[in-house]
């Protein structure tokens, strides 16, 4: 075993990383919980983002009326599925920008492209959603 700081013990873990990132060390029940918390934190960033915070709303709205309007269960999780989608590529598409932001103020074009792949993502996220509805409701109000 190397008596560098970055060796790895027996169990394959990087003990460098560990020491900058506690979450690393953790195991069991005390990650999940910890990576929940995360996970929440997450979240409550989200609804400062406007564009998710009316994705979400919608959600509420839409996710009930995927049981409704679905004729089956697989009709239902397709519906509620593509809103959740959305909400997903949004939250990815905003991590994307605040990591481009932390990197500096500057314009680099590889920043912009990064926000404009993100900013594309979400546009074919919801074009899906549209259009997995539209055939939803078209189905059943034509029949």
């Amino acid at each position: 075993m190397s008596s560098s700081p970055r060796s790895s013990d027996h169990t394959g873990t990087d003990r460098h990383a560990d020491s900058i990132n506690p979450q690393k060390a953790r195991r069991g029940l005390n990650r999940i919980w910890h990576a929940a918390g995360y996970s929440l934190e997450g979240l409550r960033a989200g609804w400062t983002e406007t564009a998710f915070r009316q994705e979400a709303i919608a959600a509420v709205v839409l996710i009930p009326a995927a049981c409704w309007l679905g004729h089956n269960w697989l009709e239902a999780a397709l519906l509620g599925g593509s809103v959740i989608a959305v909400l997903v590529v949004e939250l990815l598409n905003t991590g994307i920008e605040t990591a481009m932001d932390r990197i500096g103020p500057e314009w680099n074009h590889l920043s912009k492209r990064a926000k404009d792949m993100g900013s594309a993502a979400v546009l074919l996220s919801l074009l899906t959603c549209i259009a997995i509805w539209g055939a939803a409701l078209w189905k059943h109000f034509s029949s």
